[in-house]
């Protein structure tokens, strides 16, 4: 028997076979129970989803021996008919390459001849949106008024580009796409029926790139398959295909958060020299971005996030803030729409890389004006004394820094670089500091002060995090619930937006699970000289500098 590919034999034959279509498979089915048949159809939607298929079983479904039933035998001669493609009643038209008036002329002249075998004579257009206007300007009185035995059914891709005169005729469905768990159950029951093992990730990347069309899932299915033997595999894919696996994706960005700037860049060099393209390069990496994005929002949907959450380490979801992963989404999309103008793309793309080992120190203009307001207020209010400071080491890697007001930022390149912890050190000393080691600790209760070394050590990849447990002061527990006493303000926020992380680092440490409360403690003494504005002494002493 000859090879018939998946798409083909996957075909559907009964409207209860079409998935994602609940809405036009009741009300086709209910229609036909009512005998509330109309004389023309338009099936728009995308493409794969079923427009063809259901124009097919439809016709079946009218001129079935048994019927008209939504249930078509399937075994009468005229479904056999019908589904080899060879019913002398039912005319299956392609309106892309039969778009002239005189095509329609014919159609006008055989209308007038009743159905030889079958109950009614049907006409499936498919691509009707090719015919020209005089076509369908042709085509118009015949749609209003056909003969009672006549129905047409119209399928496109492309509904706006029919004629309002035709839509107002027919009845329209639309068809959606389908959903992603749907697209790789049905990819499971395939390979299950070929006999064939796939694994559970590997399915999940087919789903993801038919993009909700089922046809081009199966047809993927079938290329993947082709070089698999009998054993689908992410690795196999991502091998032959030349795509960039989630785990190489981040191991580059655990080597920029540690600081391995050269690690990371020769990551990415041995990706290239392995044969993937630089623009799979930069759509993945989009891609996971806009994942971590995602997941910052609370969104856990993985047909939305468009990856599997486990794939990515707890430590890497929690080391940007919102606005840094806008960023990085930004300059990937920004960096696809340049490289056609781009001298070299490699040399693009292993600028972006650099940059990306800044992004945990970067905020833009509108999240240090948010910051300055919010420091304004506190002041009126008499929440911030502003005599306080840290202590007079803290100076000795920023002193003498002068800070005028930020300009706009729309791009990574152009943010500003902020110190967010106290006692950092300088930006020169920055490339030589070291994760701190690992430390293992015990399970123990409650959660203390001596447990912050081993919080610190468990957040050594992220060195915005690692130090700001750093700064944590005191530590305190009351019945169910724990208070964290930080440092500075800034200290404070950054832990309130990494909470979730914190806690199941806590958790790891001393099995707390309670609702856990960051504070702010005021500094002891001033590193700055005082003026007599108070607001300037509290900006010199958020950014950890002094006033000349």
């Amino acid at each position: 028997m000859a090879y018939e590919v998946t798409a083909t034999r996957k075909r559907p034959q009964l409207f209860d076979n079409l998935v994602g279509q609940e809405f036009v498979v009741s009300t086709i089915k209910n229609a036909i129970e009512q005998k509330r048949i109309a004389h023309a159809y338009l099936f728009s939607g995308p493409r794969g989803v079923g427009k063809t298929s259901s124009a097919r079983i439809l016709a079946r479904a009218l001129n079935c021996e048994t019927g008209p039933t939504p249930v078509p035998c399937g075994v009468c001669p005229n479904c056999k008919e019908i589904t080899r493609g060879n019913s002398v009643d039912v005319i299956e038209i392609d309106g892309a390459s039969n778009t002239s008036v005189n095509d329609i002329r014919q159609i006008k002249d055989e209308v007038l001849f009743p159905p030889q075998t079958s109950r009614y004579k049907i006409y499936i257009i498919d691509e009707v949106h090719m015919l020209s206007t005089s076509a369908f300007n042709a085509l118009l009185k015949t749609i209003e008024e056909p003969p009672a035995y006549i129905i047409f059914i119209f399928a496109t891709t492309e509904p706006q580009k029919v004629p309002a005169t035709i839509r107002s005729r027919c009845q329209q469905f639309h068809f959606q796409l389908i959903d992603l768990h749907t697209i790789k159950a049905c990819l499971a029951e395939a390979a299950e029926e070929m006999e064939v093992t796939a694994d559970d990730d590997a399915l999940f990347w087919i789903a993801k790139e038919s993009t909700g069309s089922m046809r081009d899932a199966y047809t993927l299915f079938d290329q993947v398959l082709s070089f698999s033997n009998d054993h689908i595999t992410l690795a196999q894919i991502s091998d032959k295909l030349g795509l960039v696996g989630i785990e190489q994706i981040t191991e580059i960005v655990e080597f920029l958060l540690s600081g391995s700037n050269d690690k990371a860049l020769t990551s990415v060099q041995r990706l290239l020299d392995n044969g993937i393209s630089i623009e799979q390069c930069i759509k993945d990496f989009t891609q996971f971005f806009r994942s971590l994005l995602l997941m910052k929002e609370g969104i856990t949907e993985e047909a939305i996030l468009g990856i599997q959450t486990d794939r990515i380490p707890l430590v890497v979801r929690g080391a940007y803030t919102k606005e840094q992963l806008e960023a990085a989404l930004e300059m990937f999309l920004k960096l696809y729409r340049d490289i056609r103008f781009s001298l070299n793309p490699r040399f693009e793309l292993e600028l972006s890389i650099s940059r990306l080992a800044s992004l945990p120190y970067l905020a833009s203009a509108t999240e240090l004006v948010r910051k300055l307001a919010s420091l304004k207020e506190d002041l009126l209010s008499g929440k911030v004394n502003p005599a306080s400071a840290a202590t007079p080491q803290s100076r000795q890697g920023v002193a003498q820094q002068r800070f005028s007001e930020p300009a706009p930022v729309h791009r990574l390149a152009e943010q500003v670089p902020v110190n967010p912890v106290p006692q950092p050190p300088s930006i020169q000393e920055q490339s030589t500091v070291k994760p701190i080691e690992k430390q293992e600790i015990p399970l123990r209760r409650p959660f203390t002060k001596s447990d912050v070394p081993a919080l610190v050590a468990k957040l050594s990849k992220t060195p915005i995090l690692s130090q700001v447990a750093l700064s944590i002061k005191e530590v305190s527990q009351e019945n169910n619930s724990l208070k964290l006493t930080f440092s500075t303000g800034f200290c404070r926020d950054t832990a309130q937006e990494n909470i979730e992380l914190l806690g199941l680092l806590i958790k790891e440490i001393s099995d707390f699970t309670g609702k856990i409360t960051v504070l702010c403690a005021e500094a002891e003494q001033p590193m700055h000289k005082e003026v007599e504005d108070p607001v300037l002494n509290s900006i010199a002493s958020l950014f950890r500098g002094e006033l000349l």
